[in-house]
């Protein structure tokens, strides 16, 4: 909001437009405000201002009768039940309460009402003058603290009309206008993006490599909103965030415990900084979801037998690893007990890297408490020191590439000066001001109670959706018939009453019950919705704005049913609806319940579902749904139901034991054979070769292997496929054939490369004895540094 636009008055009284001496009095007000240059809406009967006040964002000042819709105790209690609202909205916007000479307001005034409002008025006793003064006065301050530090100073510069004589060329867009593409380009985003497009030269800004200026006192602020010691703001995503971490913590032959379950940007990091790897490998059920690391893995002993275990350990310096990342959440929102994590993994490690990319609202619900990284008292000088990364732009609300770094210092506190020099390695010297100033309005969002709200709103939308698929499901997906089918939930089935500990259906729950109890979203041990075993209770909790839809066609055992429908299909057909997801597996869509979610949103998606039930059930043509299809492809689908396509990928699927070969190839670790910089460097120096899939037995991989979604890497750079006939490379080689099969509904996988339907993957060239010249250096350094640390001894 612009400091320069007019401020905006809200009244709440339902006498405003009445004959009667408070309603002239309050439109005399009103005309006295006005003429200060305030803007007012009134809203006139108790159901309206109910309804105003879960939506008052550009308000600057709200008047509430304290009779609204009468004077007595009834009415009082809703009138103060909308100002209770508010308040839970927004802390700070000032709250004028009004009354008359002759009633007793005061008196019948609560304190917790008493601390909610800012300014007792008497309509009928002080002057309209006076009143508006006041108002105008309360609404004057309150905009001026609205901007954060760095948003409010860019506001401010902007707002000065300066002479541009430094970059961006461009010169707050005049450079565009010289041009008609560029004046298009001009129209389209509007002339206060390019003011705000500034350079670093603008000193009163600050700098984002030097934290100085008002972009220091934002970080400052968000650590503070983010509960952190050191924030800061990185604008190329958590891809950068993630190697700026690496490159304060992590150098050459250091051992780093990875989440196999991480993003290819912490591959990037191994890469960058020369360290080795060393895997703690994650659960998966019976739908391919991931789910967290089981805690035995992370126990110190564990620890040094994987350490002990892994051929490329042998030649680090030291066999004490330096740093630790965990994705929390998981990409289908299972949320680590994190303080257990940090128990756990902090005996053996000085740093803990939380890549909280997706679970940047975590702090500000209480369904989360213990599950994030920057939790309130958790700072523990002899802890491990915790850093949490974040993608501002993904669940809250920012600019794309909007990103942030918390630290919270433990046992080996960062140094702001040693650590700043890896975040200006990865940082530009021409940072995109926007995006800065969205970092900042993100902390201003989320500070106190308005992050509260959002994020509960987000909670029971997705609640709602849930509890209605549910229904349905009960409804109509009983199965006595072909027609009696729904799409599933990966929820809880029933929630124990907290009472009685009776079960209670999941579509009966009470809201309160699942959206303020973590319990209902647990994992519990024995649990057979979510389909994880060995781990304790409390340990990990499914995230209820991470909703994911189950496709009809898969066995408690994982194995598929004679009937099912791929989820492939599903997506194909919500895109043409307009309906994109978020990512889908061989029979699950995960949808992400963000600040941005309505019913509308979710209520059309249900619509959709049944449009596509309705589709399969009659037995529609694919040319109607997906002419695409048919136009590029007859010879597979032409004369195709939507059922029969249905049909005949899910039959693939069940002969091919896709599923089951999935989790054969995730479950183990493929064999390192050398570092990701080694094998990046043989890449580079093109010391490799592009090797068919049927081929690939044995070889070691130059790149990571990456199937999308969700982007885990089957195979990272420098490790061994395996045997020809192993699960690694029978899974690509299943994949390769459903490609072959159902053109137009091909696998993104990144590493592969398909010529002429033939996957290829680059693999590093070798000795004919099959071992590299890189694998003799390494045996050789690790057999020099064993006889050194035995001499030690």
């Amino acid at each position: 909001m612009n400091p320069e636009e007019k401020l905006q008055l809200a009244i709440l009284d339902d006498t405003i437009h009445t004959e009667t001496p408070h309603g002239r009095a309050i439109r005399r007000i009103v005309k006295g405000i006005e003429e200060f240059g305030i803007t007012v809406s009134d809203i006139s009967s108790p159901a309206d201002a109910r309804a105003a006040a879960s939506n008052l964002p550009e308000i600057d000042c709200v008047l509430i009768n304290w009779n609204l819709g009468g004077d007595t105790p009834e009415k009082h209690r809703v009138t103060a039940g909308i100002i209770h609202e508010i308040r839970q909205r927004n802390e700070e916007i000032p709250i004028f309460l009004m009354g008359e000479p002759t009633s007793a307001a005061p008196a019948t005034l609560t304190i917790d009402m008493i601390k909610e409002i800012n300014e007792y008025i008497w309509v009928m006793e002080d002057t309209p003058e006076f009143i508006a003064g006041r108002i105008t006065a309360a609404a004057k301050r309150y905009r001026q603290k609205l901007l954060p530090p760095f948003f409010g100073a860019l506001v401010q510069f902007s707002d000065d009309f300066e002479y541009s004589w430094h970059t961006p060329g461009h010169a707050g867009g005049i450079a565009f206008r010289k041009s008609p593409a560029g004046r298009a380009f001009f129209k389209f985003f509007g002339e206060q993006l390019f003011r705000s497009d500034l350079s670093i030269s603008v000193g009163e800004l600050g700098s984002l490599l030097d934290h100085s200026g008002p972009v220091g006192e934002a970080e400052r602020y968000a650590a503070k909103v983010f509960g952190a010691d050191m924030t800061y703001f990185v604008t190329n995503g958590t891809s950068t965030a993630n190697k700026i971490v690496f490159f304060g913590r992590v150098t050459q032959d250091d051992i780093v415990l990875v989440d196999r379950n991480c993003h290819k940007s912490a591959e990037h990091a191994l890469t960058m900084t020369h360290s080795v790897a060393v895997y703690l490998l994650p659960t998966r059920n019976r739908y391919g979801i991931i789910g967290p690391i089981p805690p035995d893995q992370m126990s110190p002993a564990a620890i040094r037998e994987k350490i002990r275990s892994c051929p490329l350990s042998a030649t680090a310096e030291s066999q004490v690893p330096v740093h630790a990342i965990v994705t929390n959440s998981t990409y289908d929102g299972l949320c680590y007990h994190a303080a257990e994590v940090e128990r756990l993994l902090g005996k053996s490690v000085d740093s803990i890297h939380f890549d909280e990319a997706w679970y940047a609202y975590a702090r500000f619900n209480p369904i989360y408490r213990d599950r994030f990284a920057m939790r309130d008292g958790a700072r523990d000088p002899e802890g491990p020191t915790v850093f949490a990364t974040q993608s501002t732009h993904k669940l809250l609300a920012a600019l794309s590439q909007a990103s942030m770094v918390h630290v919270r210092h433990g046992r080996v506190p960062v140094d702001h000066a040693r650590f700043n020099e890896g975040f200006m390695m990865h940082s530009s010297t021409s940072p995109l001001y926007p995006i800065i100033a969205s970092c900042d309005v993100s902390s201003k969002m989320m500070d106190g109670a308005p992050g509260r709200v959002l994020t509960t709103e987000s909670i029971e939308e997705a609640i709602r959706f849930r509890r209605t698929m549910a229904r349905i499901a009960r409804e109509i997906g009983h199965g006595k018939t072909p027609q009696d089918w729904w799409f599933g939930m990966w929820q809880p089935d029933t929630i124990p009453d907290a009472k009685t500990k009776k079960p209670v259906a999941f579509a009966d729950a009470p809201m309160e019950w699942l959206r303020d109890d973590p319990s209902c979203w647990v994992l519990h041990p024995g649990g057979k919705w979510h389909g994880f075993t060995g781990l304790p209770d409390n340990y990990c909790m499914l995230d209820p704005i991470k909703v994911t839809v189950l496709m009809p066609g898969v066995k408690e055992n994982g194995s598929l049913e004679k009937w099912g429908i791929p989820a492939a299909i599903v997506v194909k057909f919500l895109d043409t609806r307009g309906i994109i997801n978020e990512k889908s597996g061989d029979y699950d869509i995960l949808f992400l319940f963000s600040m941005g979610i309505t019913k509308g949103k979710w209520g059309t998606l249900i619509t959709e579902l049944f449009g596509f039930k309705r589709l399969y059930d009659e037995g529609a043509p694919i040319a109607d749904i997906f002419p695409d299809l048919v136009e590029k492809w007859p010879e597979q689908y032409k004369g195709l139901t939507l059922r029969g396509l249905s049909d005949r990928m899910h039959a693939f699927k069940k002969e091919h034991r896709m599923c089951e070969l999935l989790q054969e190839a995730f479950a183990i670790l493929p064999e390192p054979a050398i570092t990701y910089a080694k094998a990046y460097k043989k890449l580079v120096r093109n010391e490799v070769e592009h090797v068919p899939v049927c081929e690939a037995g044995g070889r070691i991989v130059a790149t990571g292997i990456v199937p999308y979604p969700p982007g885990i890497p089957i195979l990272a750079p420098g490790e061994r496929t395996g045997r020809q006939d192993g699960p690694l490379l029978k899974y690509l080689t299943v994949l390769q054939a459903f490609d072959n099969a159902f053109p137009g509904f091909e696998h993104d996988t990144h590493g592969i490369e398909c010529e002429n339907g033939v996957y290829r993957m680059y693999c590093v060239k070798e000795e004919t004895n099959g071992t590299t010249t890189e694998m003799k250096k390494n045996m050789k350094t690790a057999t020099k540094r064993a006889a050194k640390r035995e001499a030690k001894k």
